[in-house]
């Protein structure tokens, strides 16, 4: 009987490594103290690589935004929290999910694209506004279960699903940077925890739920 051959998996291309790169280095040192020194140490690639692929650092941090939108967003589609069959069900699953990611140092669980915002939506606009998009865009994928959760239990003034699940990022990037100021992910977790209390409070569900 022959031996099955396997082609083996594509290594990644200087790109992709130094995209890879960002993503770690930008978490830890921020956008405006990393350089493109740093990123191509980090990449293990020449600088002629780096200018090959992006003209500048500042076209790097708009690519860096966008493939951190794309790695997350394949990263919470195929997570377990959109099991449940009730909408407010997944919410919550939701939030667990986002303390189970609360693992390793701060660089490792904070947000590449809510860093570079805070650094760059004045400065550097196109930055900023590929950063917010990744923000926003994740938010809409939550707004879809917070609207059906409305359909289902809102009380009159409840506010809109858009407005909640930007609500839900804006708690979780100020819980970040917090997180950055106290070395750990305990203020992370508190505020998700308060998230989470609010939200049982506003649509009147036991926060123990089990649907």
């Amino acid at each position: 009987m022959e031996n099955e051959t396997t082609t083996p998996p594509a290594k990644p291309s200087a790109r992709t490594k130094i995209l890879e790169a960002a993503l770690s280095v930008i978490r830890t040192k921020g956008y405006s103290a990393t350089t493109v020194d740093d990123l191509c140490a980090a990449a293990g690639v020449t600088k002629g690589a780096f200018f090959h692929h992006f003209k500048s650092k500042d076209e790097l941090g708009v690519a860096a935004a966008n493939f951190w939108a794309e790695m997350t967003g394949a990263l919470f589609a195929g997570a377990a929290y959109h099991q449940p069959s009730d909408p407010f069900a997944r919410i919550l699953a939701y939030l667990d999910f986002r303390i189970a990611l609360l693992g390793g140092d701060v660089p490792e669980f904070t947000c590449l694209v809510g860093t570079m915002l805070q650094e760059t939506y004045d400065a550097i606009p196109a930055i900023g506004a590929a950063s917010y998009a990744s923000i926003e865009g994740h938010a809409d994928t939550l707004a879809k279960d917070f609207e059906a959760a409305i359909a289902l239990y809102g009380s009159p003034g409840c506010p809109g699903a858009k407005s909640l699940a930007l609500y839900s990022q804006a708690v979780l990037q100020g819980a970040f940077i917090l997180a950055k100021g106290q070395g750990d992910a305990a203020i992370v977790r508190d505020s998700v925890s308060h998230l989470r209390r609010y939200l049982c409070l506003l649509f009147n569900k036991p926060e123990e739920i089990q649907l």
